[in-house]
C-alpha cells in the first residue's frame, strides 16, 4: 500500500530534523575530541578554532528548534511522534551544553602556564575517551531508537565519576604541595569537570532515546543518605528507622556510630515498638568506611556534633547536614521524662526526614 503525500511529507521532515541532529552531534564530538587535543599539545590555534566553531553550532541548534517547532505546528503529533520532538527539543539543549563545554576546555587549555603532568595527561585521555566514547554511543542509540544500547551507556556515568573524584584528590594534593601555579590548578580542574560533564549529557540524551523508544520516562533517583551519632543506640537510629518506614520507594539508609553501644536499651526498643518499628536485633554498628566508600553516599547527616567529627572529609559530590535534636535522657530521668523526651526526639527527626525527602524527591517521596 502506498504511503499518502502526507505520510511521506511527514517522514521527510522528520528525516530532515534527524540529519541536521546528526550533524551537530558529529560537529560537537570533534569540538570535544580538539579541545582535549588542545590541552594535551597546548596548541592554542585548535583551542581557538573550537571556541570560533562554537557559534556555527550554536546556529544550528536554533535551526532545529526551529524545525521542530514548525512541525509540531504543521503535523499536529501524537504518540511516538510528539514523544520523537520531545526528546529532540531537550537532544538540542544537551548538545549545545556539551559543545559549551568543549569551548570551556579550549579557553582553560590557553590559561595553563605550563603543560599537564605525565599523570594528569593519562587521566585526561583516560577520563576523556570514557566520557566522549559514552557521548558517541548515546547518539547512536538516538539514531537506531535502540532503548537497551541506551540503557547499557548510562551505566558508565559511575566510572566517569570516579574517575572525577580520583583526579579531584589528585588536584587537592598537588594544591597542597605547591607544586603548580594555583591558577592552573583551577584551569585544570574545570578541564576535568567539564569531561565529567558531558558524561552527564549523554546519560540525558539515553534516557531521552529510552523515552522515544518505549514510552518509559526517568526513574526518580534513588539517595543513599547515612545517618550518624556518638552510639549509634538512639539519634541515628531512630532517623534510619523513620526513613526505612516513611520512604522505602525513595532512598537507601544505613546509620552508624562513633563508639558504638554494645546493645540497645530495653525502653528504647519498647518505645520504637510503639511506634511500630522493630529494632530489637539491631547490632549498634561502627564508622567504618574506606575513605573512598563514603563518596558512595549523596547524603551524610550528623545528629550529634559537626560532621567532621565522624569523617576528615566530606566527598566532592556529597551533602553534609548537622541536625539540632532535643537532648538524649539521662540516666537519673524518671520513665515518665524518658519517655517525653523520646517523643519529643522523635518527632524533631520525623521532620526533619519528612523536609530532606521531600527535598530530594518532592512530592512524590514515598
Amino acid at each position: 500500500m502506498s504511503k499518502s503525500h502526507y505520510e511521506e511529507r511527514l517522514e521527510a521532515d522528520l528525516a530532515k530534523i534527524q540529519e541536521r541532529l546528526n550533524d551537530v552531534g558529529t560537529r560537537v564530538e570533534t569540538a570535544l575530541s580538539d579541545s582535549v587535543n588542545a590541552v594535551l599539545t597546548r596548541d592554542a590555534g585548535r583551542a581557538y578554532k573550537v571556541v570560533l566553531g562554537d557559534m556555527s553550532i550554536n546556529q544550528s541548534v536554533q535551526e532545529i528548534d526551529a524545525l521542530c517547532h514548525a512541525f509540531v505546528a504543521r503535523h499536529l503529533p501524537s504518540a511516538g511522534h510528539l514523544r520523537f520532538i520531545s526528546a529532540m527539543l531537550r537532544m538540542t539543549t544537551e548538545l549545545e551544553r556539551s559543545g559549551d563545554y568543549a569551548v570551556t576546555i579550549a579557553r582553560e587549555s590557553i590559561q595553563l602556564s605550563q603543560p599537564l603532568a605525565d599523570l594528569a595527561c593519562r587521566e585526561l585521555e583516560r577520563m576523556a575517551k570514557d566520557s566522549f566514547q559514552m557521548l558517541h554511543q548515546s547518539l547512536r542509540a538516538f539514531r537506531k531508537g535502540n532503548a537497551e544500547l541506551a540503557k547499557s551507556t548510562m551505566i558508565y556515568t559511575d566510572q566517569v565519576e570516579r574517575s572525577f573524584s580520583v583526579v579531584f584528590d589528585e588536584l587537592l594534593e598537588e594544591g597542597q604541595s605547591g607544586s603548580r601555579p594555583v591558577r592552573d590548578l583551577f584551569a585544570t580542574f574545570a578541564i576535568f569537570n567539564r569531561i565529567e560533564r558531558v558524561s552527564d549529557k549523554a546519560k540525558n540524551i539515553c534516557e531521552q532515546t529510552v523515552f522515544v523508544a518505549t514510552g518509559e520516562t526517568k526513574q526518580p533517583k534513588n539517595y543513599r543518605i547515612l545517618f550518624l551519632d556518638q552510639t549509634n543506640d538512639y539519634y541515628s537510629l531512630i532517623a534510619e528507622a523513620i526513613a526505612h518506614k516513611g520512604y522505602p520507594g525513595s532512598g537507601d539508609y544505613a546509620s552508624a556510630g562513633l563508639e558504638p553501644a554494645t546493645a540497645l536499651r530495653a525502653p528504647f526498643v519498647e518505645l520504637m515498638e510503639e511506634r511500630g518499628i522493630d529494632v530489637k536485633n539491631f547490632n549498634p554498628r561502627a564508622i567504618d568506611w574506606m575513605p573512598e566508600e563514603w563518596s558512595d553516599f549523596h547524603v551524610i547527616v550528623s545528629l550529634e556534633g559537626p560532621v567532621s567529627r565522624y569523617t576528615e572529609e566530606v566527598p566532592f559530590r556529597s551533602v553534609a547536614l548537622e541536625w539540632k535534636v532535643p537532648s538524649r535522657p539521662g540516666e537519673r530521668d524518671s520513665q515518665d521524662e524518658v519517655k517525653a523526651k523520646f517523643e519529643e526526639t522523635y518527632r524533631a527527626i520525623a521532620n526533619e526526614v519528612g523536609q530532606l525527602m521531600e527535598t530530594l524527591r518532592g512530592s512524590n517521596a514515598n
